[in-house]
């Protein structure tokens, strides 16, 4: 008997090989087949099931016994050997690639990645795929559904986004307009997004109408965030007002001290570290050790009770190397704090840089 397959972006559903859908049961049980699927491969302890099939209500007396009479109706519905009982807990006897969002997230991944090796053919087959999984909000059928979704959510807005990158980068950009239109006007102050429209405005002609765009981000940045648009918008501002460049000579070579100085100058551009929206005084000391520790370590850690500017400190150590050229490539962060399956830290580093 071949793997089935199982969906949580979405209501929670398990298709055998043929694509016949199981019924598999209530509420409860669909929670249930929820959490086990989330972590395909490894035993969940009775105590986290019973927290998460019945959050936000009591449990029963017994819930232990409970949570067998669930077991039970799943293994039913799904095979006796596919619920495995092992170390205090149930595990799903199923491969990461058998869950669709498991199979999301490699998708988004090589997707993002050929879209960045400049292959929006690849990039775009590969992310339409990805999102092709989805069926509904994430992890529908899960009750604390809002501890998990958001992350699910976020992820799918980024490979949104790199989608519609792809359309442009395949000259799609009338397709691609009145989605990026819907989106911007949900999400007014995700730069990434504003830019992808206004380049599609440019691309379909509508230069008046980009330059207006443009100039709708910036006074909400100003107004809502007390910032100015970051440095891809403003070179993106730049290019309309002057119109496409037209290829030049190569320049002669200049002196070393003037390839110093443009070497830092990129550095100090490039990565994804966020706009800062206040300037950062003081800490000197604690910066100068930081760069260098940096500079004999590969591996440094800030530890600090939460709010003590962990985040800051390491943020303005970054952008003070990559402006002294430090990184020739950029520094890029990787956001982990939502991440709560280790097995899906690759994949938000691979997504991150």
């Amino acid at each position: 008997m071949g793997p089935v397959h199982y969906s949580v972006l979405g209501p929670t559903l398990a298709r055998t090989p043929d694509g016949t859908d199981v019924a598999v049961g209530g509420p409860r049980v669909r929670a249930l087949l929820t959490v086990l699927a989330l972590r395909a491969g490894r035993t969940v302890p009775v105590p986290d099931l019973v927290d998460e099939v019945w959050h936000g209500d009591e449990p029963p007396a017994d819930a232990v016994a409970a949570l067998q009479a669930l077991v039970g109706r799943l293994r039913k519905a799904l095979g006796r050997d596919r619920i495995v009982s092992a170390e205090g807990g149930y595990r799903l006897d199923a491969r990461p690639e058998d869950v669709d969002a498991r199979r999301f997230e490699h998708l988004a991944a090589e997707g993002v990645a050929s879209l960045g090796a400049g292959d929006p053919a690849r990039a775009a087959a590969l992310l339409d795929e990805a999102l092709g999984l989805w069926r509904g909000p994430a992890l529908a059928d899960l009750p604390d559904r809002d501890a998990e979704a958001p992350r699910w959510e976020a992820r799918r807005l980024d490979v949104r986004r790199a989608r519609l990158d792809a359309a442009l980068g395949l000259g799609e950009a009338p397709a691609a307009l009145p989605e990026l239109t819907a989106l911007c006007a949900a999400h007014p102050l995700d730069e990434t997004l504003q830019a992808l429209r206004i380049r599609a405005l440019r691309d379909t002609g509508r230069a008046a109408e980009a330059l207006a765009a443009y100039e709708s981000v910036r006074r909400a940045l100003a107004n809502r965030l007390g910032t100015d648009p970051s440095l891809a918008l403003r070179a993106l501002h730049a290019e309309l007002l002057t119109g496409p460049r037209t290829p030049e000579p190569a320049p002669a070579p200049k002196p070393r001290k003037d390839r110093a100085a443009a070497k830092r100058e990129e550095a100090s551009v490039r990565g994804n570290l966020r706009a800062r929206l206040t300037s950062f005084v003081g800490r000197d000391e604690e910066i100068a050790a930081l760069r260098d520790d940096l500079r004999t370590a590969r591996l440094v850690t800030l530890l600090g009770p939460g709010g003590a500017g962990k985040t800051r400190l390491s943020q303005e150590a970054a952008e003070r190397g990559a402006a002294d050229g430090a990184w020739p490539d950029g520094v890029w962060v990787a956001e982990l704090a939502a991440v709560t399956d280790p097995e899906a830290v690759v994949e938000a580093v691979l997504a991150a840089v």
